[in-house]
Order: C-alpha cells, then structure tokens, then sequence
C-alpha cells in the first residue's frame, strides 16, 4: 500500500528506504528498558545462587540475624527458592497432569497419588527429605537449598496438577474435533490446543501457587527435624527469628519486605503473562475490556524485540511444517472385554503395591506403637475433618461471589490481582502471635479459636480458581443471558455455576487438602514462650516431628492420607464428574 503522501507506484529513494531501514534496526527506548530489565534480573540471580552453592560451614559461622541490611539479600533468596520450586512444579505439572488425562490406566494411580501427596504436610516431607539432601551434598548449602525447595515444590505443584488436568478434560468438542480435522499429532495438539485452552486457569493457580508458597516459606527455611537444625537465610528464617524473640518492628519489616517482592514479580512477570495469554480465551465474540500491563506494553513497542518476537515466530513456523502429521487411518476398537481384562489386571497390580505398601508401614509403627496409638490418631483426625469441612464451606459462601464479581470484570481484576496475591502470600504465622495474645487475653477455647488459621492461606484457592473460571467464561454466553433476561438465582443456577463449577471444584479441593496441610502449623500456635494447640492431627504431627518420633510421624501423615483419599473420593471426584458434564453441555 502506498505511503498517504507518496503518489501510488512511485517507490521512496534508494538513499531514503536504506536509511528507514537502518532505522528500524536500531533500539529505541522500549528496548533499552527492556534490555535494562532482563539484565538486572540476571545479575540478581547470579548473585543469589553464588549464595545458594555456597560451602554448608558458611551456615554456622554467618547465621541469620535481624540486621535490616540484610533483608533484601534474604528476599532475593527465597524468591530465588520460590521461583525454583514453581519451574519445578511447571515441568510436574506437564507431564504427570496429561498422563492422569491421556490414560485412564495411569489416572488410577495418579490422582490417589495427588490426593495424598496434597494432605502430606510440609513437615512431613522434611522429616525424610532433609537428611537425603544434606547427604547428596554434605559439604554445600545446596543441599539444605534443596530440600527447602522441595519441601516449597509441595506446596505449589498439586493445585496446578490438578487444575491442567481439570482443563485437558474439559477440552470443547469442537475445537477437539478440529484439532482431528487438520490431523494434529499428539505433540502439536498438546502445544496448539491443550496448553493454550488451559492457560488461563493454569496461571491463575501458578500465582496461587507462588502465593501459597509463603505460607510454608518458614516451616521451609527455618528447619527443626529432631536434633537437626538448619536455617536458610531468607523471609521465612528472618519471621522465625522475629516471632521467637517478639520482636515486632522486624515482624512488620518482613512483612514489607514481602509485599514488595510480590509488587515486584506481579508487576514485571505474572501481568504480562495475563494479558499476553488473554487471546487464549475461548469465546467467538471480543471481550470489551481486557488485561494491560506496562511490561507488555513496553515489549510490544521495542524495535528489537519486536523483530526477535517475528524470529521466534518465523523458527517456530519452520518447525511447525516438518512436525509429521497423523495419518487419516481409521481408529481401531479394541474389543470391551480385553479392554475390561486389562483394566482388571492393571488395577489387580496398582492394589497389590498399595498392601504392600501398608504392610511395610504397618510393621515400621507397630515396633513402638499399640492399637491406642492408632485410635488416638484416628480420633484427632475426625476433629480436624470437622474444621477443614466448616471451614472451606465458610470460605466458599464468601469467596464464590466475590471471585465471579471480580472476574467477570477484567479491569477489576487486574487492580485486584496483586492485592490478591499479597493477601494469598500473606504468611499466616504472622497472625498466629496476635492470635494468641487474644485467646491468652480474653480466656478463649484454642480448640475453636485457633481453627481459622487453618484456612487463612488456603481459601485463596477458591477465589484464585473462581476468578480464573469467570474471566475465561465465553462473553458470547454472557450476551446471550443478557438477551433472555436471565436474572437473579436463574442467572447463577442456569448460566455462571456451570460455567464455574469445574474451576470452583478444583479450588475447592485444593483449598481442602491444603487446610489439611495447613493444619500442621495452624495448631499449634506460639509467641516467644507462649505456646496454645488444639486437639487436632496437625497437632499430632508437629508434636511427633519436633521430638523426633518418626513412628507417630508415619502414622499420622497416614491417617491423614487416607481421610483426604476418602473425603475426594467420596465428595469432590462426585462433583467434578458432575461439573465436567455440565461444563460440556454448556
């Protein structure tokens, strides 16, 4: 097309369409900016892992202290874990997800899998993990490093296991038989289809994620197993400190210190995520508002990275066309019974393994422990079962409409989501101190009162999920209840429940099994020398762990396991079953 002041057909001077474009290859500002960025994130973290590889004594002879100038060190280095955790959990998530969604053999080991690894505490894993790291790297903080990063790796990686999973299975029928039509492989329905239809909810819940790996972030970097001692420095070193010698400026210092590092990472990653992946929406008509972040912003404007954005695209177009396609051949049926045999035999192994299993552990605790033993556990276990059910029903009355409201309207949500994130990151064993100077004061039963930590850190996933299912949710099915007037209770029964159910219960049952982990720290609750705990199996646990008693360890984490198992199985797989075939017809 011709320029609007050059006659059309008249091509620009040779000199001048040389120099416009040498112009074009140079940067402009937005690409100084950007390139301002990268780098400085990458000095940060070469200077936080020189620290992370550094030799195991420099732990002893430089221990943590409350020094402010030591603060943003120690940020760095818990966003370094943090971050760590999450490619981590990214990596799990892919594979491990689309296996209990491909194979159906693979689904009945996997998510019992999931629904136990989410209900084993923090603790849990480090009473086993610590000694296996520190032993693979005796004389380095890797080690300790690495276990503090699996132990924040459980925290994250299981509600976005289970949220690509909720997705891959509610992939539309159409877009499924598309991807059929144009006889996509495996490899690229995965990356055209799959990932893109379940990138909306999958980075609500990796933000979820990031956030609820605060929760954990003391229990992860300030150590106690038995006689072992070890505290990483970091946020979660520096609270343990504050809060075991009450000292209340440095509480509120890294309380500050951490709403500024989620400002920061929300800002300069997890809002250009959002708005970039916003064109993944599946809807056939343009939403009228839409996400926006300067960093994305900036990024579109750069000349550089504008020209290296077409490379990439360019190089992935090339790879895309050599990408063998499957052939037209016709499917083939095995038969039901064979079918069904297999099946059998498969889940004849997966239950044999499993006695296997229970038999080892019932040998390892019945050496030091009795039958009241395991009547005391299982009794505790019905208390916290009682919380978490009360609990997560409260959250859900509260959360479920806050999180449609918000999420069905973008601009909204991009205001309120660093507040969400600070709010879901938000330590909670910052508000144990103040929760037991109250219950000390006014007299009150710890066996309720110290109940709603539990659920503190772990509601946010309903609201993340619900927010994630409304602000995918088609506009062309919300102009169509607009058009038939749909109002009120009709409105939410016939129209956004469907919609939202698959994502409500996918936070839901996260948030459940997290309020079971949670239950660890939650009840029991210390200030300085004042220490409440409530009846409970987290209590258990913690008591069990701190004295070193692996047996009542064992047994408690398995009778927690075996309560979660049941409440998904009996509860939350029932209503996903029901919420992904409610999804379809919608």
């Amino acid at each position: 097309m011709a320029k609007r002041n050059e006659p059309a057909g008249i091509p620009a001077p040779l000199g001048v369409a040389s120099a416009a474009g040498a112009a074009r290859l140079w940067p402009n500002f937005y690409d100084i900016a950007i390139f301002v960025l990268i780098a400085g994130v990458f000095a940060a973290v070469a200077h936080g892992a020189r620290g992370m590889v550094a030799p195991a004594a420099w732990l002893a002879s430089d221990p943590v202290t409350l020094d402010p100038a030591n603060l943003p060190d120690y940020a760095l280095r818990t966003t370094l874990r943090m971050f760590a955790a999450i490619a981590a959990s990214l990596l799990f998530t892919f594979v491990v997800a689309t296996l209990a969604a491909k194979s159906r053999r693979a689904e009945l080991v996997i998510l019992p899998a999931l629904d136990i690894l989410q209900s084993v505490p923090v603790l849990g894993f480090l009473t086993f993990t610590v000694v296996f790291f520190v032993g693979l790297f005796p004389q380095s903080q890797l080690g300790a490093e690495c276990a503090a990063i699996f132990a924040i790796f459980t925290s994250q990686a299981w509600n976005m296991a289970f949220s690509f999973y909720q997705s891959l299975r509610t992939v539309p029928p159409d877009l499924d038989e598309a991807s059929r039509h144009f006889r996509l492989s495996p490899w690229l329905r995965f990356w055209r289809l799959e990932v893109p239809f379940a990138a909306p909810g999958l980075i609500w819940n990796t933000m979820m994620s990031m956030s609820g790996g605060w929760f954990f972030v003391v229990a992860s970097e300030a150590i106690t197993v038995g006689d072992t001692t070890i505290k990483l420095p970091g946020i979660g070193s520096w609270l343990a400190l504050a809060i075991a010698e009450r000292n209340v400026p440095a509480v509120l210092m890294a309380v500050a210190t951490m709403g500024a590092v989620i400002l920061a990472y929300d800002q300069l990653l997890f809002r250009p995520i959002v708005a970039w992946a916003d064109k993944f929406r599946f809807e056939q008509t343009a939403a009228q508002q839409r996400p926006r972040s300067w960093v994305y912003n900036l990024w579109r404007r750069g000349r550089l990275t504008q020209r290296l954005t077409m490379l990439a695209s360019s190089l992935y177009a090339r790879l895309y066309a050599v990408v063998p396609r499957r052939a037209p051949t016709p499917q083939s049926v095995a038969p039901v019974s064979a079918g069904r045999a297999a099946d059998m035999v498969w889940l004849a192994v997966v239950l044999v393994l499993v006695g296997w299993a229970l038999w080892r552990i019932t040998l390892f605790v019945d050496q030091t422990l009795s039958f009241h033993d395991v009547a005391e556990a299982i009794g505790l276990g019905f208390l916290t079962l009682l919380r978490v059910a009360v609990l997560i029903a409260l959250a859900s009355l509260v959360w479920v409409p806050i999180g449609v409201w918000i999420g069905l309207r973008p601009a909204i949500a991009t205001r309120v989501q660093p507040v969400a994130q600070f709010l879901a990151a938000f330590p909670a064993n910052v508000l144990f101190p103040i929760a037991v100077v109250a219950i000390v004061s006014w007299k009150l039963d710890p066996d309720i009162w110290l109940s709603p930590l539990m659920v503190l850190g772990t509601q946010w996933y309903i609201l993340f999920n619900v927010i994630a299912g409304a602000s995918a949710f088609p506009t062309d099915m919300r102009e169509v209840a607009t058009l038939f007037r749909l109002r009120s209770w009709q409105w939410w029964r016939k129209v956004i429940i469907p919609g939202i159910l698959p994502y409500y219960v996918t936070g839901a049952l996260t948030a459940s099994g997290g309020s079971w982990n949670a239950s660890i720290v939650a009840e029991v609750a210390s200030w300085g020398d004042t220490r409440l705990e409530a009846a409970g199996l987290g209590a258990y646990i913690a008591q069990a762990t701190e004295a070193g008693d692996f047996p009542r360890v064992v047994l408690g984490i398995a009778v927690m396991s075996i309560m979660v198992v049941a409440c998904n199985r009996l509860i939350w797989r029932p209503l996903y079953r029901l919420a992904e075939k409610r999804f379809r017809l919608n």
